[in-house]
């Protein structure tokens, strides 16, 4: 079954940093982009930021300027350094794999995984 388990949340001053990473276990032949959403208390779910195996980038008008997304494919990681932090940042974030193909139980698989989400809380 694949995994992926982030870390790296936990509460932060506003204006500060720091870095999410999202590791990728099982028997995984392959990952067309993986990613990063969030989930603020009391609103749906939101993409952050995405990334492809060949290494292209996409983000969210919000955090553009703040945030890298980043991925090992050899270690099958995807990072996301995350600058400037304000209070909108607050949420829980929640590394995704698009189109990931798996043996998983048994039989070859393509779907999307997701993390357990890791808190990223931004005090003042």
């Amino acid at each position: 079954q694949v995994q992926l388990v982030e870390s790296g949340g936990g509460l932060v001053q506003a204006g500060g940093s720091t870095r999410l990473s999202c590791v990728a276990s099982g028997s995984i032949v392959s990952i067309n982009a993986m990613g990063w959403y969030r989930q603020a208390p009391g609103k749906e779910r939101e993409l952050v930021a995405t990334i492809s195996s060949g290494g292209s980038t996409t983000y969210s008008i919000s955090v553009k300027d703040r945030f890298t997304i980043s991925r090992d494919n050899a270690k099958i990681t995807v990072y996301l350094q995350m600058n400037s932090l304000n209070a909108e940042d607050t949420a829980v974030y929640y590394c995704n794999a698009d189109d990931a193909l798996a043996y998983d139980n048994g039989r070859y698989m393509m779907r999307d995984y997701w993390g357990q989400g890791t808190q990223v809380t931004v005090s003042s």
